[in-house]
């Protein structure tokens, strides 16, 4: 009887199957178990979250709540009306100050009550240089009181000083001789805050009015030029007709064509800010300038923003453009002109 055939599987062959089956049972169980690593991060991350969001919430809560507007008493509502209303008076003060300024009153100004002295009629200042020592005597020995004379002028109201700066080289033998001149006449308004120089000029009239308002009490301060002689009792007689009238600006009035050309003679370098036209405003002319108090008053307190042009007289008619200054314009001022009562010549 013939026998079956047998299949014989060696042990090396079962070996093998069993730990590839294994290996194959494994790989699940190693991506199963990371992708639950990752879950249970990411759900305790979003615990962690919540829980700093909460303690942030908790915070802002109870910083509100210590911030809560709190109920006023009776008395810290009036202490609230109180402080508004000081304010609202702060503010009218301010508003009442700022209109004072502008119509040229000083808190220390000098008056006739404060400090027991008449006012004066007028202060002059006689423009002036460093090499005008001759002209300066030759007015001296004309129409410019000396000594006893001077001092009778001054008792009727009216004092007359040269008007200078100081030299660029502070201290030089120019600034040493005027000193020992002034020392010897006593008659010179010194600018120290000004240098005299050509270019500086237009700036001049605005010290010459601040300081000659912080030193005298006048009812008129009045700027001539250096080659300017005066009939004194002229100028004085027009004066006394004028006193008390405020906001008074006097002179020569004039207007005249802007010169754009630059080199030539009374050349405007900012000349396209007077229009189309190009014409300046009316404006006195600057031989001879009268002002009243209040408008010197003004110049001084708004010196430092006041803007100056090529020349000083049109200078002094951009200023007073923005102020309620009365115009008054006398041909007794016109220096130039040909009229027998003219009180001014040109020397």
């Amino acid at each position: 009887m013939e026998t079956l055939p047998t299949t014989t599987v060696s042990s090396s062959k079962r070996g093998r199957s069993s730990k590839n089956q294994s290996t194959s049972n494994s790989k699940p169980s190693v991506i199963m178990a990371f992708f639950s690593c990752v879950a249970w991060l990411y759900v305790a991350g979003r615990l962690w979250q919540d829980a700093e969001n909460r303690v942030i919430i908790n915070n802002m809560l109870k910083k509100n709540y210590d911030q809560k507007p709190k109920v006023l008493t009776v008395d810290e509502k009036l202490m609230v009306l109180g402080c508004k209303d000081l304010e609202r008076k702060i503010v009218e003060t301010e508003m009442e100050l700022t209109l004072a300024k502008s119509q040229g009153y000083l808190k220390n100004q000098k008056s006739e009550s404060s400090s027991g002295k008449k006012r004066l009629l007028a202060v002059i200042g006689v423009y002036t240089g460093f090499g005008s020592r001759l002209r300066r005597n030759t007015f001296r020995g004309s129409w410019m009181p000396q000594g006893d004379a001077s001092k009778k002028l001054e008792e009727r109201g009216v004092v007359i000083r040269f008007v200078i700066g100081r030299s660029p080289n502070r201290g030089d033998s120019l600034d040493r001789k005027i000193d020992e001149e002034d020392r010897a006449r006593k008659d010179f308004l010194i600018l120290e805050n000004h240098e005299e120089a050509q270019e500086e000029l237009p700036k001049k009239v605005k010290f010459f009015f601040s300081a000659a308002v912080q030193n005298w009490d006048a009812e008129f301060y009045i700027k001539v030029d250096d080659n300017i002689d005066l009939d004194l009792e002229g100028l004085i007689g027009l004066l006394e007709s004028r006193r008390g009238q405020d906001a008074s600006y006097i002179g020569c009035m004039k207007s005249g064509e802007v010169v754009t050309e630059e080199g030539g003679q009374w050349y405007e370098p900012e000349w396209w800010k007077f229009g189309d036209e190009k014409s300046y405003f009316r404006h006195a002319a600057g031989s001879l300038i009268i002002l009243s108090k209040n408008l010197a008053q003004y110049i001084n307190i708004n010196s430092g923003s006041l803007k100056t042009y090529a020349f000083d007289d049109t200078s002094i008619g951009s200023w007073m453009i923005g102020v309620q200054a009365t115009y008054i314009d006398d041909n007794r001022l016109c220096c130039s002109s040909i009229r027998q009562d003219k009180v001014c010549s040109v020397a």
